[in-house]
């Protein structure tokens, strides 16, 4: 985790004061278990809960990492430091389990805690494309394929395209939450040979997790590779947004641009800049997301019924992920939110190649009038090539076309060339994506 791209609630998530209480939860909780089992005395369980249940301090966290420097086992040195407080009672804890049903366990409760931040996260970003698209519901703007002028859209056919895509970005990422909040209280290679299958439906449910299924040693990897997939996927979302921004502030477009503050400076030798530097970070924060897709799959394929080649690459990726997400998210929210549309500049785009925007609708009127669709093209093509090369306007070019005008009068034609014709299903395609409220 780098502090440059750290928030404070999703970085104290992977936290040892967290970690090491999540810890404490699930062996005090199995104790509970336990102790209504009558595998260990309730007096015990009681003293786990009254002699443990502080908050894990720097002093205990330091204390913690001495005994592991000395013993090379991070939850062998978690109990002993817990034992210090709970004393001859300590003995009771641990009772049937392994280290992965600690570990496993724990990393769910920290992944459903990092998935519950960003789908905060994504709640913002959607409220923000939600206001952007219904204040520019019918900004008429120029779409593009490939880059090059296509036909016409609006700006809130933008901000609707991008709200659906986080919507189901926010689907996704509920349904991974859901696969990995699972809970393994199983014991050595998951076989509960030396602890009650009830203990772990307990401490389950104390967690908010479900039991899972078939353990082994520890919960199967295919659920944390679905995860971090998902981030993938919401990384990609962000920077496919961030990208029509960067592109649109270009200053040969210059229809929208990031809020630029007073005082701000973009660049040390050009006082003049004005660069898209945020959502330029956000395309680069969203590789950084990616690229931790792929440990995440190849950490599925494990040894039998456990090894440890994912554990070093979930102590990484678990908390870099996550916050890189987190922050790329919040920031994506604050750059649509004051996102400044140019509503001038995006009406000269609109206006800036003569009319070739509405050649797909003379074209469809010609074959509608009995041309072929074979000559409809070339008449309108030859038309839009001369305009291409500076010759004058599609519609007067058209009017002055003998084979166009055999086929559509001066009034059609001007007809066609309508921008109301475009816009004449927003509010259809805005109630598929926001519902008939709007």
């Amino acid at each position: 985790m780098i502090p440059r791209y750290s928030r404070p609630a999703m970085a104290a998530i992977w936290e040892p004061a967290n970690k090491f209480r999540i810890w404490f939860l699930i062996e005090a909780h199995a104790c509970d278990a336990l102790a209504d089992l009558g595998v260990i005395p309730k007096e015990a369980a009681a003293a786990v809960w009254e002699a443990g249940d502080k908050p894990y301090t720097a002093e205990r966290i330091a204390r913690i990492d001495a005994i592991e420097a000395e013993v090379k086992h991070d939850v062998i040195a978690f109990l002993t430091e817990l034992a210090d407080h709970v004393g001859e009672p300590a003995r009771f804890v641990h009772q049937g389990m392994t280290s992965s049903d600690v570990l496993d366990t724990c990393l769910a409760v920290q992944l459903t805690q990092a998935a519950d931040l960003l789908l905060e996260d994504l709640d913002a970003v959607l409220a923000a494309l939600k206001r952007r698209a219904l204040e520019h519901r019918m900004t008429v703007c120029m779409g593009r394929s490939h880059g090059i002028h296509a036909e016409p859209v609006t700006m809130g056919l933008k901000f609707a395209s991008f709200h659906a895509e986080f919507e189901r970005a926010r689907d996704r990422l509920l349904a991974a939450r859901a696969d990995v909040a699972t809970c393994a209280i199983s014991g050595a290679v998951g076989t509960f040979a030396n602890i009650d299958p009830a203990v772990e439906v307990h401490v389950a449910k104390q967690l908010g997790l479900t039991p899972e299924p078939v353990s082994t040693q520890i919960i199967p990897r295919d659920r944390h590779a679905q995860f971090f997939a998902v981030l993938g996927v919401i990384a990609s979302s962000v920077e496919r947004l961030a990208t029509e921004v960067r592109h649109l502030q270009r200053t040969e477009v210059r229809e929208a641009e990031e809020y630029f503050a007073p005082g701000q400076k973009g660049s040390s030798a050009m006082p003049h800049k004005r660069n898209p530097v945020l959502t330029e970070n956000l395309t680069g924060l969203a590789r950084i997301v990616r690229g931790y897709v792929v440990p995440a799959m190849e950490n599925v394929a494990l040894w039998h019924e456990r090894d440890i080649s994912h554990s070093s690459v979930e102590r990484m990726i678990g908390p870099d992920a996550t916050v890189t997400l987190d922050f790329a998210l919040a920031r994506l929210a604050g750059v649509v939110d004051k996102l400044v549309v140019h509503g001038e500049t995006i009406r000269a785009n609109l206006e800036r190649m003569g009319g070739l925007v509405f050649s797909q609708r003379v074209l469809l009127a010609l074959t509608q009038a009995g041309v072929s669709r074979e000559d409809a093209y070339r008449l309108v093509q030859r038309n839009a090539m001369k305009v291409w090369d500076g010759e004058g306007d599609l519609l007067s070019l058209l009017k002055t076309d003998a084979e166009v005008t055999a086929a559509l009068d001066d009034a059609t034609l001007t007809g066609l060339f309508d921008l109301a014709h475009h816009t004449r299903h927003v509010d259809t395609i805005f109630k598929r994506v926001f519902g008939a409220a709007v």
